[in-house]
């Protein structure tokens, strides 16, 4: 099982069943080039011209992944937490408000505090600028009915989610390799059971 972060607005977009594709930025090695021209065979490799591995996807076809979003645990009862992408209706979590300690980054999250669960469907690579409307739906982005908005929509919201000093190399602009990872939601996988099978 392997960890993936999602920030609150795309958490609230799984629970909702809004989005069932993330994409991630391609990581060159030290030295490696990122304007990389190579090849993609299998979709979870990228292959240099001399045919030996460049770059391997995070994830693989069957991989189960937990999610790991802001959270907090509730300051009475050990092993309850509470999540900020809450589903609920927004007065019913001020009503909760006095329960929980403060809220955690999900980069700290452990993995028994985890509600989501996503099984990877599909890996491939392609290139940012290559994402479509019905692409940026399933990413999350909520409905517009022009293209050209959503599309903008998107792009503002990978920007934010790459490091202002990462964006020359990996921001909209940039238009960067991406891994396209594709997934379903699950219920919370038996303890031993790791996926890719």
């Amino acid at each position: 099982m392997k960890p993936i972060l999602f920030n609150t607005e795309m958490t609230r977009a799984i629970l909702e069943g809004r989005k069932t594709v993330t994409r991630r930025p391609v990581k060159f090695g030290r030295g490696q080039n990122p304007a990389w021209s190579g090849y993609v065979p299998d979709g979870g490799v990228l292959y240099g011209s001399n045919n030996i591995p460049a770059v391997k996807a995070p994830y693989q076809l069957g991989d189960i992944l937990w999610v790991r979003e802001t959270w907090c645990e509730s300051l009475g009862q050990a092993g309850k937490y509470f999540y900020r992408a809450y589903a609920g209706p927004r007065d019913e979590m001020k009503e909760y408000a006095h329960s929980f300690n403060r809220w955690h980054p999900s980069i700290h999250m452990p993995r028994d505090a985890a509600r989501l669960f996503l099984r990877v469907t599909e890996v491939r690579a392609n290139k940012l600028h290559d994402v479509n409307y019905f692409d940026c739906l399933s990413e999350g982005v909520p409905y517009r009915q022009m293209e050209t908005d959503i599309v903008q929509d998107f792009s503002a919201l990978w920007d934010s989610t790459i490091k202002p000093a990462d964006r020359p190399v990996y921001g909209w602009a940039a238009n960067p390799w991406v891994w396209i990872i594709q997934f379903e939601r699950i219920s919370r996988p038996p303890e031993g059971e790791e996926g890719n099978g």
